[in-house]
């Protein structure tokens, strides 16, 4: 049975009775999927419960003088780039320059990270982009200066699977990828939930967020890729290290997983949709059961993970997450904001405080955030994947600084 609500989030610590005296939100019902995915802008079923987190309590005494404050601040400081067609994956490269992935058209671009120049490197064989499908996700390793190997999440014909592509930029313009070489492949695909982020941790080994494609049954089948957390070496094998030896399962019961970031002490921490009531904020434990379809959100049952903070569906259907200033922050689609969730010190997992959302409905649907380093961040809008509403410019990369 879910515990009192308070403000935006519940977390678990309000259910073992640690209450923080917080302001209750008047918030806005409704349900986050139609038969299309939880993307769109309008749901069906159900409309959700007064939404949850709740910090745990605010920061004590004896906590850490680095901890984050309460309250923070983000502000949109300039436009990197416009005109994207679908932008998804986002990566940034060596010396700050950007690599960009457009979903429905199989391309990739370079974006200056000074002046917003786009230069095309290539399109990617074998994409095959239909319903939340198509190139997804970007991710460099730290070799890349060496060997310069560009990683994409990619849907075919058939599956969803990761490749890699060495990059020549010597090469002309629309000609500086060479053939994907296939590291993964046979992750189930599907018109919705298709999962799609991946990106290396500080083990320098590639993660993948991947999605139960609908059939909600693959999240708790440990012998399938979908609905999952992937963990692998560069080369697409299991790592030691992994749950089980001989897989690259790292975590299960996800439902769709687009969000990967690791904070200062090396935590995984992942975003997924929610159904009809709860999108969640996770952190990862290897082997670690999330619980979809059994439960959605802070259910408190034997067997599973509770998530760290949820929220309503309306207000986020999170898509992106980067660490930046000792919080988490988590880009919105549905929700058309930017989150900020500020982690506490070492004894509880509990945020520092109440999660904040900044640039409410002012640049529409937000799908990528990745840091730019220290107090800025990188944030892609996503309002020409046919689920938004392009105004002029769209889709942009904005840099914003935040607190």
């Amino acid at each position: 049975m879910r515990g009192a609500v308070f403000g935006s989030v519940q977390s678990p610590a309000v259910r073992r009775g640690v209450v923080a005296a917080l302001a209750t939100a008047s918030l806005v019902l409704s349900a986050a999927c139609s038969t299309g995915g939880e993307e769109g802008t309008s749901g069906t079923g159900a409309a959700s419960p007064t939404a949850s987190r709740s910090p745990g309590s605010s920061a004590s005494p004896s906590a850490s003088a680095d901890l984050p404050p309460a309250k923070g601040s983000a502000k949109v400081v300039s436009t990197l780039t416009e005109g994207l067609k679908s932008p998804w994956g986002l990566t940034a490269l060596p010396g700050g320059d950007l690599l960009v992935a457009s979903r429905d058209e199989g391309t990739v671009h370079r974006i200056d990270g000074e002046s917003g120049k786009q230069t095309l490197l290539g399109s990617v064989p074998g994409v095959s982009p239909a319903g939340e499908g198509g190139l997804l996700g970007l991710a460099v390793p730290s070799t890349f200066a060496a060997d310069g190997w560009v990683y994409a999440y990619l849907t075919t014909t058939s599956d969803n699977r990761i490749v890699r592509m060495s990059y020549d930029e010597k090469r002309p313009a629309g000609q500086q990828l060479g053939a994907p070489d296939t590291i993964l492949r046979g992750i189930p695909k599907g018109n919705i939930h298709n999962g799609g982020r991946i990106a290396f941790g500080p083990d320098k080994m590639l993660y993948a967020g991947t999605g139960e494609t609908g059939d909600t049954g693959l999240a708790q089948d440990k012998e399938s890729l979908a609905g999952k957390i992937l963990r692998m070496t560069p080369d697409g094998e299991p790592v030691h290290g992994n749950p089980e030896a001989d897989s690259v399962v790292y975590s299960y019961g996800h439902r769709n997983v687009q969000g990967l970031a690791w904070d200062a002490r090396k935590r995984l921490w992942a975003a997924e949709f929610g159904q009809n009531t709860w999108d969640e904020l996770n952190l990862i434990e290897p082997g670690g059961n999330y619980g979809w379809p059994e439960v959605e959100g802070q259910e408190g049952e034997d067997g599973f993970i509770d998530p760290v903070a949820q929220w309503k569906t309306s207000e986020a259907s999170p898509s992106g997450i980067a660490y930046a200033e000792g919080s988490i922050w988590m880009a919105g689609l549905r929700g058309e904001r930017l989150w900020r969730i500020p982690l506490s010190g070492d004894a509880d997992k509990e945020p520092l405080a109440d999660p904040q959302s900044f640039l409410d409905e002012k640049h529409g649907r937000l799908r990528t955030v990745v840091s730019a380093g220290g107090d800025r961040l990188w944030l892609v809008t996503s309002n020409t994947d046919g689920r938004g509403e392009p105004k002029p410019g769209d889709d942009m990369i904005l840099l914003v600084e935040v607190g």
